[in-house]
């Protein structure tokens, strides 16, 4: 049961830093709608498009993670999942590549005109993402998934009350975070304005998430009580009380402005969505299908884990440096020191040293795979490869920004 689990766990984990991250841009992409018109409007749009700039293509590797993972470790699930959804995904899919397009086409405008079809279709592709994907989990959630090649019909599956209820759901959390995230970036660039405008709608977004959330209870009641009844009780119960306390002290510290801490405590209350949800259906991910009935096989699961894992090495220092400068302002200053103060830290860094140990680890890791016959070497030698790059990562790119720092 442990092994058939695991990769499910990275699925769920990989959709919660989907729905955190990728949910925040796509809020992002709302407040642009619903900026106004005028000065001030064009602000809020400008600034909402400059602060995602940076990390919002890395924010969506979650969707492919999830994806991939799940396709590999359940592919029984999800391609019954795949077919009998095909149409509200693909509605989600259309949303995504318009988005993308646009935010490329806007550098482009070559008139007030075009930026603004441009801003529309981006902010409009925004909303219709997360409704999307929305009603495709509502769809899951109460069992109209059955086990099959498009085993359902194609629309209702997806078009009733839970779906619409969480794709509703899903826009007003994304515009919640979004403006949270906006309003700590404004204080930390100092745009006292700014602050303002999405403190304003960050408090109303919370509260509006919050009555939803509240009065979607009693439209899953009326839809499919079994799901109903799973949520507020048993394990997902504390998933829902810990999403409902944690947004409250999130609003707190939004009013008394103490963004950093909110910009945490905002995730972990969505987050904490996705941890309920997960929760009141386990172990059952469609209806008569168990985890352990829907996992690939042996070989497969111990090939996802492990690529998991060592992807992993990989992606999260790599996402770690993004965001550390993301949020420190970094790709935002016009400073001329701004490059000193990113490659400070890492003149206490010698990668000289870590290249040649990477080096020596990269001989010691080859060498104990291929002509080293214990098993205790050959799990040596993949934890020396492991660590050589995470060694390489810190010698090269960390070098790079001391060089470039220098350069400037």
């Amino acid at each position: 049961m442990l092994l058939q689990s695991i990769p499910l766990v990275f699925v769920l984990a990989g959709l919660a830093l989907y729905v955190v991250l990728g949910g925040a841009d796509f809020g992002a992409g709302f407040w642009q709608l619903f900026a106004g018109r005028g000065e001030r409007g064009e602000r809020v749009r400008e600034f909402a498009h400059r602060s995602m700039g940076p990390v919002w293509e890395a924010n969506h590797v979650w969707l492919i993670f999830v994806l991939t993972v799940f396709w590999t470790a359940y592919p029984t699930a999800f391609g019954s999942i795949a077919s009998t959804l095909a149409v509200v995904l693909f509605i989600a899919l259309l949303g995504i590549l318009f988005r993308g397009a646009t935010y490329a086409f806007r550098a482009g405008a070559s008139t007030d005109r075009e930026l603004g079809r441009i801003d529309t279709i981006f902010s409009f592709s925004s909303i219709l993402t997360p409704f999307a994907l929305g009603a495709a989990v509502g769809g899951i959630a109460t069992n109209r998934v059955p086990v099959g090649n498009a085993a359902d019909h194609l629309f209702s599956s997806w078009l009733h009350p839970t779906s619409i209820f969480i794709g509703v759901l899903a826009v007003a959390s994304c515009a919640y975070l979004s403006a949270v995230y906006l309003a700590a970036d404004a204080a930390r660039d100092g745009d006292h304005a700014l602050e303002r405008e999405f403190r304003l709608r960050a408090l109303g977004a919370g509260v509006l998430a919050g009555v939803i959330a509240v009065g979607g209870i009693f439209i899953v009641n009326a839809d499919y009580h079994t799901l109903f009844h799973s949520l507020l009780s048993g394990r997902a119960l504390a998933a829902v009380i810990a999403s409902f306390v944690v947004g409250l002290v999130t609003l707190m510290l939004v009013y008394g402005r103490r963004y950093e801490p909110a910009r945490y405590c905002g995730a972990v209350a969505v987050a904490a969505i996705v941890a309920g949800w997960a929760l009141a259906r386990w172990p059952t991910i469609l209806p008569g299908l168990t985890v352990d009935q829907a996992a690939a096989g042996h070989d497969t699961l111990v090939w996802v884990i492990a690529c998991v894992l060592g992807g992993g090495v990989i992606l999260f220092p790599s996402l770690a440096l993004l965001f550390r400068l993301a949020l420190a302002g970094r790709f935002q200053s016009t400073e001329s020191n701004a490059a000193d103060e990113i490659a400070r830290p890492l003149h206490a860094i010698r990668p000289g040293l870590v290249a040649r140990l990477a080096v020596a680890l990269l001989i010691a890791g080859f060498g104990l795979l291929n002509i080293a016959n214990a098993e205790w070497a050959h799990a040596v030698g993949i934890v020396c490869l492991f660590c050589v790059v995470v060694l390489g990562f810190r010698a090269i790119v960390f070098s790079a920004l001391g060089e470039d720092a220098a350069l400037k």
